[in-house]
């Protein structure tokens, strides 16, 4: 009886122990500013699922599984990543190019030595498209050269309601010329 006793007072003990007061439960609140967007930028992406990253939904099932085959391949060829996101908005963002520069580094595109990752990022509502370099890519692709490849690889196709052909012409013509 004595050891039951025991256990008995070291349970009651332990659940005594365990239990929150209430002046533990009411926590003071820290006042925020009503617009405060500190740290959005970076929280407001959305995570990278892969390499084709279809948010905005503009790619069937096999354009994705085609591109995704050519940027694998691409990546074990060369170690150089491209990654492709489509989204419908770029809030709190105004800019694409910045857009898509910083969501490049969030994701971490690219190994992180050689910094040689390529983002390219089309907001179909927006109807703007982005390419972010690496600084280890831009000694190639410059945004000279990026700019060229979207005004006329990319842009002709989308006019057209085709987007996987833009894609993947502006892709064919990247890597082309990142060799």
């Amino acid at each position: 009886m004595k050891i039951g006793a025991k256990i008995l007072i070291l349970f009651l003990t332990l659940n005594f122990l365990s239990c929150k007061g209430i002046a533990q439960e009411t926590e003071t609140k820290k006042p925020t500013p009503e617009f405060d967007f500190s740290g959005m930028e970076k929280n407001s992406f959305p995570k990278p699922i892969g390499i084709i990253n279809d948010y905005g939904q503009i790619f069937t099932e096999s354009e994705r599984t085609e591109l995704s085959k050519i940027l694998y391949d691409y990546d074990i060829e060369t170690t150089r990543q491209i990654v492709v996101v489509t989204i419908d908005s770029i809030k709190p963002y105004n800019d694409i190019q910045k857009y898509a520069t910083d969501l490049g580094q969030t994701w971490g595109v690219g190994t992180a030595e050689k910094n040689n990752g390529l983002t390219i990022v089309v907001c179909n509502p927006c109807r703007q498209i982005g390419i972010a370099t690496g600084t280890g890519t831009e000694l190639i692709l410059t945004d000279e050269i990026c700019k060229k490849v979207i005004e006329e690889k990319i842009i002709p196709e989308f006019k057209n309601g085709e987007f996987y052909r833009g894609i993947k012409k502006g892709l064919i013509e990247l890597i082309e010329k990142w060799k």
